[in-house]
């Protein structure tokens, strides 16, 4: 069976964007990304490992990965090599006011970027909620726009029901070691973390450590420890009037000349400018750039 990528369907100015992939083989993204916008990856068939914010995922047929705006994430081949998925992208002005002002919080994702999996007897209606969503995309007939709208609304309402059920369990027991590994970097980003003292301390070899977090994560155990300390830097940036340096030893960085240098490398901008482009946002964009 051929690969088959499906059209990408869009609305409103690429407010909005569809596609059903299918794929034979090992595959996975090059390298870890994250983006500006919404994203539902729903598995149709076959398996994938998806790692998000420090957490690894096995991901099954019918299970929905969410991923808020500016979340890190990586998806690979699992021991199942094909695999059928349909991904949506959204932006927050997508959804109709109404929706986001009601007194359910349904964005951002309360929960984070995450799995969720709905019970069997529930994921028929999911699939065919999506489907019905390509469908209107390219049928394109009267009132498609907002019949799509309509139909996510939905789909994000189930989603907020089910989140509050807890992620199913690791399949496999290297996931949670490298979970629990990039948990820790999370809570400890301003100690000294070396390959070598992280893996006498979780009691793996420095080699295996380096070789399953790349296989896993995307990252190189060192830049991981850059992402996440960036992260940090990002938000005491916008949450605080603290001086760049200050930030800088804050999130665990020796050298102001360094740590500008990775931030720019890392953001496209200087720490002084992403200060002065993101202090204005409201308190929800700024959920979305720091958690």
């Amino acid at each position: 069976m051929p690969d088959i990528f499906g059209p990408k369907y869009y609305l409103e100015n690429e407010s909005f964007s569809i596609q059903l992939m299918r794929r034979k083989g090992y595959s996975s993204m090059s390298t870890p990304h994250a983006h500006a916008f919404y994203e539902l990856y729903y598995l149709r068939k076959g398996e994938r490992v998806y790692f998000i914010n420090g957490k690894v995922y096995t991901v099954k047929s019918g299970d929905i990965i969410v991923i808020n705006p500016h979340d890190v994430h990586r998806t690979t081949s699992s021991t199942i090599p094909e695999f059928e998925r349909i991904l949506i992208n959204f932006t927050h002005d997508f959804i109709q006011p109404g929706i986001l002002s009601s007194d359910l919080p349904l964005l951002p994702f309360q929960h984070g970027s995450q799995l969720i999996r709905f019970p069997l007897e529930e994921q028929p209606n999911t699939e065919q909620l999506i489907f019905e969503m390509l469908r209107e995309c390219k049928k394109k007939q009267t009132g498609h726009t907002l019949y799509v709208k309509a139909l996510l609304s939905k789909l994000l309402i189930q989603i907020y029901r089910q989140s509050f059920h807890a992620p199913p369990e690791y399949d496999h027991p290297m996931h949670e070691k490298v979970s629990e590994i990039a948990t820790y970097l999370h809570q400890h980003y301003l100690e000294e973390l070396t390959l070598k003292n992280i893996a006498e301390q979780f009691y793996i070899s420095p080699s295996y450590l380096s070789r399953t977090f790349k296989k896993v994560t995307g990252f190189y155990f060192s830049e991981y420890v850059q992402a996440v300390r960036m992260r940090e830097a990002r938000r005491q940036l916008i949450e605080s009037d603290e001086k760049v340096l200050t930030i800088a030893e804050n999130v665990g960085f020796h050298s102001i000349a360094h740590f500008n240098k990775v931030f720019k490398k890392m953001t496209g901008v200087s720490p002084m400018q992403f200060r002065k482009q993101n202090k204005h946002l409201s308190y929800e964009e700024q959920k979305l750039f720091v958690e």
